[in-house]
């Protein structure tokens, strides 16, 4: 297993790598075809962010799916404490289900007129310049950040591979990188879709009027 520890804006010290690089091993007792841990530690620079400045982001790529948690501390190391909590325990889930052999499925609620104006919405493009629209990226897993022109905005992409899912799939794969949503091409219709939490136990899902070829 590889174990890799990654610094944005901040200077991961040996002590820091030591340490990380012991806890990540216990990964493996949970999933023994994992085959690396991305560790990514940031400094967020903003003063009136200091409560939360250091950033952890751990990543567990296997055989199986991907497991991602991450949490924000004062401290490094508590930062990287806490992500690894809630690491464990989303791997606990993934081993779990594969000892249950069963599927749970989850009811997606059918959209209402109300339910609709909660749906995150897309603002139109169109009238922005070409110059402003970044680059995709074309290396799967390696995220790129790039500058929107003159604007202090700056846009982080990550290309992922697709594999066609059930929604029931995608809600449990987003359980697992711990996002409060999920792009996956459905599996019966081949249409992208985006599944997504609205509050307790219920989701939603967004589909696109349009469908994936797979090149078959």
């Amino acid at each position: 297993m590889d174990i890799t520890v990654v610094g944005r804006n901040a200077e991961i010290s040996s002590r820091l790598r030591d340490y990380v690089e012991e806890k990540a091993t216990k990964v493996e007792q949970f999933d023994p075809r994992v085959q690396r841990v991305e560790v990514e530690i940031t400094h967020e620079r903003n003063p009136r962010q200091a409560d939360t400045a250091e950033r952890a982001e751990i990543t567990v790529i296997s055989k199986g799916p991907v497991i991602r948690a991450e949490a924000s501390s004062s401290d490094r190391f508590a930062a990287f404490d806490i992500a690894m909590g809630k690491l464990t325990e989303r791997l606990r889930r993934a081993r779990d289900r594969k000892k249950n052999h069963r599927r749970h499925i989850i009811e997606i609620p059918e959209p209402t007129p109300q339910v609709a104006a909660e749906e995150p919405q897309v603002l139109p493009t169109d009238d922005l310049p070409i110059e402003d629209s970044p680059a995709a990226p074309t290396e799967p897993g390696v995220a790129v950040e790039s500058q929107l022109g003159d604007s202090p905005v700056v846009v982080r992409q990550k290309l992922h591979e697709a594999v066609p899912m059930t929604v029931d799939e995608a809600l449990y794969q987003m359980e697992l990188v711990g996002h409060p949503f999920y792009l996956f091409i459905e599996k019966s219709t081949m249409q992208p879709c985006a599944v997504y939490h609205r509050h307790g136990w219920t989701y939603g899902v967004i589909r696109l009027n349009a469908r994936v070829n797979t090149g078959d």
